[in-house]
């Protein structure tokens, strides 16, 4: 693959910056209210804990706990099997923090921890990396940079359930297209996407 700029260690240090201020006023100005009551709301509609931690493939293959709110029953086949479209073990808090993508919050905390970073591609779960390289060539190139907590694949109508060989390939070129043409003004690009996005309940 192409050298990406965010070999430069000046690109790097520049992202990494910004990551950190954003996600500091995310915290402070908004998770610091909203969660506790999300958290409120989950509580009251089902069982079990308000987040779920799951193992996610991160820079280089590295695994990292990636936090999210609890969106699901508890359930056996959370760490093995995809939500899909009017999944049944989604709770009714569930289908509203989905809906406005409110259960990717807690990874600005990822973000503080440097596991991820605000714009990337998105973490798969462990198996799924695994499996997905063995039918997109280029998929562990994807792994060259820090997941996202939103990325150009996702503002681009690639996020969900992923059905079919196309769908992961397609993600993957967009994935990888992002990491080889990065730049502040793309980055910029994709929040405001994403903000559009969660307005509109996409």
């Amino acid at each position: 693959m192409a050298i990406s700029p965010l070999e430069n260690k000046i690109n790097l240090i520049l992202k990494r910056s910004s990551d950190l201020v954003v996600s500091l006023l995310v915290i402070t100005l908004l998770l610091s209210w909203l969660i506790p009551l999300l958290a409120l709301f989950i509580k009251i509609t089902s069982r079990g804990p308000v987040f779920f931690i799951q193992s996610r493939s991160g820079k280089n293959g590295v695994a990292f706990n990636c936090i999210k709110l609890r969106s699901m029953y508890v359930n056996n086949d959370a760490h093995s099997k995809q939500a899909s479209e009017n999944d049944s073990r989604i709770t009714s808090a569930g289908k509203f923090i989905r809906k406005f993508s409110l259960d990717e919050l807690p990874q600005f905390f990822n973000v503080i921890c440097g596991d991820m970073s605000i714009i990337g591609p998105r973490p798969h779960m462990l198996f799924h990396t695994e499996a997905y390289s063995e039918i997109v060539d280029d998929y562990m190139n994807r792994l060259h940079v820090k997941p996202g907590i939103t990325g150009l694949s996702q503002v681009m109508g690639y996020r969900g359930e992923i059905k079919n060989k196309m769908m992961i390939a397609n993600r993957v070129r967009l994935d990888i297209f992002y990491i080889k043409k990065w730049s502040v003004g793309l980055d910029i690009k994709i929040v405001f996407k994403t903000i559009r996005l969660i307005l509109i309940g996409d």
